[in-house]
This record gives structure tokens, C-alpha cells and sequence, in this order.
């Protein structure tokens, strides 16, 4: 599973140009979900975002998590996390999950934060989206449950 989680000012997403999906101050997580993920690798991420220390502490340095900075959360599916570009020009999408399997660990990641406190706001799965948001430092981080560095 991967994540690319954005600290931001604020963040929103449109479908057909209505507003889906709002937060102010934290983080807009967009997901992928590979196609031999489990449940272990969405707790990993839920785990990983929620304790991240990428908010300023008092002096300043990244030293504090969205769950103490009480941040709240977009987060927008993106199957595009999986492409793979190594051969030719156009973007291989072979291990990315299937549909059904994707939304399904995509909502339990949702519910997941949800029940640890957050305020999470979401786009539409499978939907197309426009995101518009302000990364703030900026900050970006990727996250990938199977991918050791």
C-alpha cells in the first residue's frame, strides 16, 4: 500500500465541480493499493500517518504528530500510486489492486483514522477528481508498506 501524505494549510476536492470533500490545517493523504496488500499493510499506514511528526512544535522544528496537533484528514484514492514506468511511455497499472478489493481497504483506512479521532473527509472512489489544496512547508512524505529503503 502507498501513500503520499501532504501537510497542508487546507485542501478540498470537486466531482463535476461540487465540492465532495474539505479540511482545513493537515493532511491530504492520497492512497494506492497494490494488489497484495492485506489488512496488516492498512493498519501499518493508518498507524504511520497518524503518528507522523511532521507539524511544528513550539520552536518551530517537525516535531509533532496529526493526532497530537489534532490535524485533520483528506484522503482521496489513486490508483496512480502503482504505476510503473520502467517499460515504454505509457504507465503499467498491472499491480494495482482490483477495484472491489481497493475500496474496500480504502474505507477501512477512512474508518480507521475516524476512529482514533480524526475528522476525515474524503473524495469518491474511482471518481475523477479535481484536488486543490495548499501544501504548507511544503511537506511531503511517501509512504509504502512493502518498500524497505
Amino acid at each position: 500500500m502507498r501513500a503520499v501524505v501532504q501537510r497542508v494549510s487546507e485542501a478540498l476536492v470537486r466531482i463535476d465541480g461540487e465540492e465532495c470533500g474539505r479540511i482545513a490545517a493537515g493532511l491530504l493523504v492520497y492512497l494506492g493499493v497494490g494488489d497484495k496488500d492485506t489488512r496488516k499493510d492498512m493498519e501499518y499506514l493508518a498507524d504511520k500517518i497518524t503518528h507522523l511528526r511532521i507539524f511544528p512544535d513550539s520552536q518551530g522544528k517537525m516535531n509533532v504528530s496529526a493526532l497530537e496537533a489534532g490535524a485533520e484528514i483528506l484522503v482521496v484514492s489513486q490508483f496512480t500510486l502503482y504505476g510503473d514506468t520502467r517499460k515504454g511511455r505509457r504507465p503499467s497499472y498491472c499491480h494495482a489492486a482490483a477495484p472491489g478489493s481497493a475500496e474496500q481497504y480504502y474505507l477501512e483506512l477512512v474508518e480507521n483514522l475516524r476512529a482514533q479521532g480524526f475528522r476525515v473527509e474524503t473524495g469518491r472512489f474511482a471518481a475523477l477528481m479535481d484536488v486543490v489544496y495548499t501544501n504548507h512547508g511544503p511537506v511531503t512524505i511517501l509512504i509504502d508498506s512493502h518498500r524497505l529503503f
